[in-house]
């Protein structure tokens, strides 16, 4: 596909000779340009089709990447990249040693900040801001952050030492009502409350035209109705919020008026201290199957851009993880009249948008605010609620502090249910939930498991919601084995038990929940080279079944224990300790994710990269095998 004017920008400075004209059909070949490749590629294309103007303007207006220019997530970060010399690197997005999904600071010189999670540009702006004061420069630094984004704390506590400081800094606030699901809480409201208020915009319309038709004896007026404007702000519009902390608030903005964009920011580059643009977008805009903004928030590959449907017929076959999990919620929300369910900006996302629909009145997106989740739902707990918080694993670490504190110090009954636990393609790793084995093995009280399909998922979901006290499961991004039956004939996995699908001679795979499935395969295809393998199912990482293990280690010599997770302090770190005080003369190894950064590739790839797949998984059995043999 030719673009005459995107295909001629190397660099940013390259728009700054354009007209206004030029600009706009830069803007309208850049929307082409996202649709067709993210229609094969797949990825977050929503947030980016909304702010292609906005993007030029910045880049036009600042002078990049000399002042500092910080995005949110990333997810707004496509266009950008188009616009600093990665055009022509774009059908590598999100594809192994291609363009990554977000923003990443080894990838471009204009890549100031590299982040997957939500809130962190104002934080990280005022910190660049800070580090040229020191440094005695004089660069201009602006964050982009999403109207979502400030439903986070993290943004609050941003833009509250922002303002504190009295820094040169600029934030652009993109509102467009939406984060990935719709918006929610008291910001969102306020937020639509200065785009729909006539009132404001019809006094600010009439001072312009006062100021600017000014005759000359006049024009001196000027400053005194500017003056008299900035108060009736206070009353009229929430720009006195960001005022009172300490930003000077300029909007809101059409984020699609490449003029009105242009001469704002022009303006506001050349004053001083902490100020605030707020720009009105529309996400999605201009993708032809639609501009719903939830649904084509991110696309997988393979989509016929005229229709947002599938190019090719998808072959029938089981569900994934998450359409299993939120099947079930439903159901079991039928059974438990007291059962809530909270997630944090992802209905759709964490399969829980159906049981809003189904029990409205026991269903809580909190928005951006993981951390408000956790607390939230222990409050729920106090008042002999069950609550069930669906977040993803990667995203559940924002609230580590919380389920410690609010949780777990107070043995209060809160489920976590962990989605995208383990390696997850090629969102890459920024959202790889690596890492919630180790954290929630150092929970006191927590019960910690990994089901191996997904009707054992649902056994744990209702062991979960029928236990005393804090308790979670983890499951993959992936299709799961099988196709569970309805949740009413699934009975709860029994307490702290282990199961053991083979049974083998002297050699025993202790495996986790995905690992299972991979380790019985392996297990198979080891048959033939007379290795007799026993497969252990530790549905319940913690508490372990006592039983089981002990009945392994009297005639076993060797354990590999096995799992898609980080294994610096995990399951396996945490049997490797318990087997050297109960059996000291077994050998126990290690296999996981190792011990580094997990780059973006196919699931399936990723699994192979870190041996994790049938074929590594029988590599290392063999090797442990023989370095026994010679030991012996």
């Amino acid at each position: 596909m030719t673009m005459a004017l995107l295909d001629r920008i190397k660099s940013p400075a390259d728009l700054r000779s354009l007209s206004r004209d030029e600009l706009r059909t830069v803007a309208s070949e850049m929307r082409a340009r996202l649709i067709d490749v993210c229609s094969h590629t797949g990825g977050h294309i929503g947030a980016g089709l909304g702010v292609v103007e906005l993007t030029i303007a910045l880049h036009t207006v600042l002078d990049t990447p000399t002042d500092q220019l910080v995005w949110d997530v990333g997810h707004q970060g496509y266009p950008h990249k188009l616009l600093t010399g990665r055009n022509d690197q774009l059908e590598t997005l999100r594809q192994e040693n291609g363009l990554s999904g977000f923003l990443k600071r080894t990838e471009s010189e204009y890549d100031t900040f590299g982040a997957g999670h939500a809130a962190t540009a104002i934080s990280a702006a005022v910190g660049m801001a800070a580090g040229r004061d020191i440094n005695g420069e004089t660069f201009k630094v602006a964050a982009v952050v999403g109207d979502g984004s400030l439903g986070c704390g993290l943004s609050y506590e941003g833009l509250n030492n922002a303002g504190h400081s009295e820094r040169d800094l600029i934030v652009v606030l993109n509102d467009n009502e939406m984060s990935i699901a719709p918006n929610v809480g008291a910001m969102h409201k306020y937020l639509l409350s200065v785009q729909r208020n006539p009132l404001y915009n019809r006094v600010r319309s009439k001072i312009g035209d006062i100021v600017d038709s000014a005759p000359g004896p006049l024009s001196g007026l000027s400053t005194l109705v500017r003056k008299w404007e900035e108060s009736m702000k206070s009353f009229l519009t929430p720009g006195v919020l960001f005022e009172e902390l300490g930003f000077r608030y300029f909007g809101p903005v059409d984020g699609h008026d490449m003029d009105a964009l242009i001469e704002t920011l022009s303006a506001v580059r050349d004053f001083k201290g902490p100020r605030l643009v707020h720009v009105i977008t529309q996400k999605g805009k201009g993708f032809p199957a639609g501009e719903n903004g939830e649904k084509w928030h991110a696309l997988p590959p393979g989509h016929d851009p005229s229709t947002g449907k599938q190019r090719a017929v998808a072959v029938a076959g089981n569900p994934n993880w998450t359409t299993v999990f939120g099947k079930g919620l439903v159901e079991l929300g039928e059974e438990k009249q007291r059962l809530a369910v909270i997630t944090a900006a992802m209905p759709s996302g964490t399969g829980t948008g159906a049981f809003g629909k189904t029990f409205p009145s026991r269903f809580f997106d909190v928005g951006i605010a993981e951390g408000h989740a956790v607390t939230f739902a222990a409050g729920l707990a106090t008042q002999n609620i069950k609550p069930v918080v669906a977040i993803y694993s990667t995203f559940l670490q924002r609230g580590y502090d919380n389920i410690v504190h609010d949780v777990a110090i107070q043995n209060l009954p809160v489920t976590f249910c962990m989605d995208r636990a383990g390696l997850v393609g090629e969102d890459g790793e920024t959202h790889a939930g690596l890492y919630d084995i180790a954290y929630m093995l150092a929970v006191p009280g927590m019960t910690v498991t990994a089901p191996s399909n997904g009707t054992e998922m649902l056994g744990l979901l209702r062991a979960g919601v029928e236990h005393d006290g804090p308790f979670c499961l983890r499951y993959p991004r992936d299709t799961s084995p099988d196709v569970p039956v309805a949740m009413r004939d699934i009975a709860a996995v029994p307490y702290a038990t282990w199961e053991v699908p083979r049974r083998g001679r002297e050699f025993a795979i202790l495996a986790v929940g995905t690992m299972v499935n991979q380790a019985l395969a392996a297990a198979e295809r080891l048959a033939a080279d007379g290795l007799d393998i026993t497969v252990v199912n530790c549905r319940y990482l913690k508490p372990y079944d006592e039983v089981t293990l002990n009945a392994i280690l009297s005639d076993h010599t060797q354990v590999l224990t096995l799992e898609e997770g980080t294994v610096v302090n995990g399951f396996g770190s945490f049997m490797s300790a318990t087997i050297g005080r109960l059996a000291p003369n077994v050998r126990v190894s290690v296999h996981g994710v190792p011990d580094r950064i997990v780059y973006a590739a196919s699931r399936a790839r990723q699994l192979a990269q870190c041996g994790l797949d049938v074929q590594g998984i029988m590599d290392r059995v063999r090797a442990l095998h023989e370095s026994e043999a010679i030991a012996g």
